[in-house]
């Protein structure tokens, strides 16, 4: 049975790195893109626009749909094929949630701007000391 790889996405370049490691280190796996919106921004932007949604789980679908093809793209240059989820909410305790129903976890070492991290926090350590599963941290 082969292992079942998160690779944690927001459409950064260091977020693109860890999946092309990922797809070049397990190649045999099966690997999941988990792409988190509603999470908290600077202004807020992304988690209020939710709020205000009749079909909040659609309008999700659609705020990750860049990141899912960019990321599909990946794959596809690997000749390999991705699953994909959509969390919600603050993106570490996502992914730690997430992390439990798989072997591994795959995650850029910074995500976004400056100003997401320093008003997010930094969410590659948040997930590597509380990921119930090893976690390989790409930078």
């Amino acid at each position: 049975m082969p292992i079942r790889v998160l690779v944690a996405m927001d459409g950064s370049e260091i977020a693109k790195a860890a999946l092309e490691y990922a797809l070049d280190v397990h190649a045999d796996a099966d690997i999941t893109v988990l792409h988190v919106v509603g999470q908290p921004t600077a202004m807020m932007g992304e988690a209020v626009s939710l709020a205000f949604e009749d079909d909040i789980e659609t309008a999700a679908e659609d705020l990750a749909a860049d990141v899912f093809d960019e990321a599909r793209d990946i794959a596809a240059a690997h000749d390999a094929e991705i699953s994909t989820e959509v969390g919600w909410g603050t993106p570490a305790k996502e992914i730690v949630s997430e992390a439990e129903g798989f072997d591994t976890v795959v995650i850029g070492s910074h995500s976004g701007s400056l100003a997401d991290r320093l008003f997010v926090g930094n969410v590659a350590e948040k997930v590597f000391r509380h990921s119930p599963t090893p976690v390989t941290v790409v930078r």
